[in-house]
Formats: C-alpha cells, sequence, structure tokens
C-alpha cells in the first residue's frame, strides 16, 4: 500500500511539474482508452494534449464524438515533439504504440503506463497497473480519489463512459462490487447515465448495422460450433465503407450464440491479419499469447503477419488443441 501510494504521488508530481503533457489512446481506440483520455486532459488542463492514434484523415470513432477534447485531440500528421511526459491511457503494449508516436515516446524521459491488461509488463518510467481490473477508468478513478483529486463532472463523463463501454455494459466477470461503486460515485457527480448508454450504443451509423449484419449472417461454426468466425475482407470493408470502429461488438456477437465457446474475428491489414477473440471459458490470452498479442481472459486480441486464409487455419489450429478436440 505504502509503495502504490508513493507510485500515485510521483504521478502527480511528475503531471504538476511537467510543462507540456501529451496523453496517447492505443491503436483502433475505444470507449475506454478514449474516455480516459478526456478525464486525464480535464484534470490536467491546458498544457496537455490527446494524442488519437488514428489514420491521418482524424475520423475518430463517431460513437464517442460527445466526450470532451477529442475533437481538438492530435493525429500523426499534427504531432510535434515538444513533450516532456507522455502518458498513455489503455495502451497494453509497447507495439500499441506506433509510427512517430513511438519514437517520441521512446526519447521521452518521463513516462506513465496506465493500464488494466494483465499481459501489460510495463514499458514506461512508471507503470500503474492492475491487470484483470474491469477497465482503465476504474484503474483511473482509483488513482484520482487516492490523491484526493476532485473528479469534476466532466471527468465523470469520460470514466464512466470508459466504465460501461470495457465492462460490457457491466455484464463482464472482471466486473466487482467496486466497480458498480465507482458507477455510483460518478453518477452522482450529476452525469446523465442514460444519454452516456444511448450515445455509445444506440447511435450507430446505419452502414455500420449493415456491415455487423453481414459479417455475423456469414460467420462460419465449426467443431460442433464450439469455435466461430468471421473474416472481413478487403473488398467487404470498401463495399460498406467501414470505419475501423464498424468491428466493435461483432465478436461479442458470434460469442453470444448457444454453444458457441470461443469466437473470432480477423480483418485484412495492411500489417498482416489484425485478430480479435472472444471466449466464455478458455483463457483468451492463451491464444493470442502464441501470436505476441495479449488481453484479457475472456476478450484478446493479436495481430497475425499473415494473409487472412493463413492466419485463420493457425487460430483454428491453436483452438482446437486447447479445446482437446479431437
Amino acid at each position: 500500500m505504502v509503495f502504490y501510494l508513493q507510485m500515485e504521488r510521483e504521478i502527480l508530481n511528475l503531471i504538476n511539474n511537467s510543462s507540456e503533457v501529451l496523453i496517447i489512446t492505443h491503436v483502433n481506440p475505444d470507449g475506454d482508452t478514449l474516455g480516459c483520455a478526456s478525464a486525464l486532459k480535464s484534470y490536467i488542463g491546458q498544457k496537455a494534449d490527446i494524442l488519437i492514434q488514428i489514420k491521418d484523415n482524424f475520423e475518430f470513432p463517431s460513437t464517442y464524438n460527445f466526450l470532451p477534447f477529442l475533437k481538438e485531440a492530435k493525429n500523426f500528421s499534427t504531432l510535434t515533439d515538444c513533450y516532456d511526459l507522455i502518458i498513455t491511457v489503455d495502451v497494453a503494449s509497447i507495439d500499441r504504440i506506433i509510427n512517430k508516436a513511438r519514437t517520441i515516446f521512446e526519447k521521452t524521459e518521463n513516462t506513465i503506463v496506465i493500464d488494466h491488461h494483465k499481459t501489460n509488463s510495463g514499458f514506461g518510467k512508471i507503470n500503474c497497473i492492475k491487470g484483470g481490473v474491469s477497465s482503465t477508468a476504474e484503474v483511473m478513478f482509483d488513482l484520482f480519489e487516492k490523491l484526493n483529486i476532485n473528479i469534476t463532472q466532466e471527468m465523470a463523463v469520460g470514466l464512466y463512459s470508459g466504465l460501461l463501454t470495457d465492462t460490457g455494459c457491466f455484464k463482464y466477470e472482471s466486473v466487482t462490487p467496486h466497480t458498480f461503486e465507482i458507477a455510483q460515485k460518478l453518477s452522482e457527480s450529476g452525469i446523465n447515465t442514460s444519454q452516456i448508454a444511448d450515445l455509445c450504443y444506440t447511435n450507430k451509423p446505419k452502414n455500420m448495422i449493415l456491415f455487423q449484419n453481414y459479417l455475423v449472417s456469414n460467420a462460419v461454426f465449426c467443431l460442433n460450433d464450439k469455435i466461430a468466425y468471421t473474416l472481413i475482407t478487403k473488398d467487404i470493408i470498401e463495399k460498406y465503407g467501414a470505419k475501423d470502429e464498424y468491428t466493435e461488438g461483432i465478436c461479442e456477437t458470434l460469442r453470444s450464440i448457444q454453444g458457441v465457446e470461443t469466437a473470432f474475428v480477423l480483418k485484412e491489414t495492411a500489417q498482416g491479419t489484425k485478430v480479435s477473440i472472444r471466449t466464455k471459458e478458455l483463457d483468451a490470452t492463451k491464444i493470442s499469447s502464441k501470436f505476441q498479442g495479449g488481453g484479457h481472459k475472456r476478450a484478446a486480441g493479436c495481430t497475425i503477419k499473415t494473409n487472412i486464409n493463413s492466419a485463420k487455419e493457425k487460430l483454428l489450429e491453436e483452438a482446437k488443441n486447447l479445446l482437446n478436440y479431437d
């Protein structure tokens, strides 16, 4: 306890004594990384910038347009090397910082990692990592509370969004009584929790729904329906004009099917095949770690540097071994 309090005070001192701070989200940003970045920027103020790791066209996930400060965030083309402190939020490994940002991160003396992935080995100068808790929003809330930092309504919007989305509306097994306590405290700040839920889950573009419906209806089931997977090829992406955010939730839908133990979503990218993994009983990281990926017990991911069909076969073989299927 003394160690953690000392670490938390060091984090506060670094923030207070730095003149230019950069907050970095992970690639393919979700509600947790964006919500935490928004809340942290709100606390730090004018001297902090957010870097959203997206393409230079700056089309960050439109679902989260309501979060404060995202519209003025940096992207790779507008990023400059002027920071004396870098803080990553919900970034599971240094490989999730890419291009120009990684170069700047590696040469910056003061770096802080705030995260909840159990596979995070700690790549910052200071690492505030609580592997296995519900979300980075939960880690950040506890950090603020232990430092007696008042969580404003603006900060609460970001933290609640992260908590809500990374727990699947509080239904994942990582949710604990403490998670609900945090949700209660955030709601007592005066935020509209119902509106936030609507903005996160009931405000999707038409093409996103059509894209997801196509992928679910074309899913493949194998090993007596224990495994379900779907393939996102470049031609399907072009047909629906699909953004990165359009894949959110597909893997969870496949996992929710009765009899399915493990679900995969495989997506063609310039770097190889990006894979999302969701499970009911298996430890998903036992699959993702085979391909230098990471994540959580029931939700993990990796990138396999091969074509989509070869990646599919590798994943199926690994899952077959774990399921002891003959």
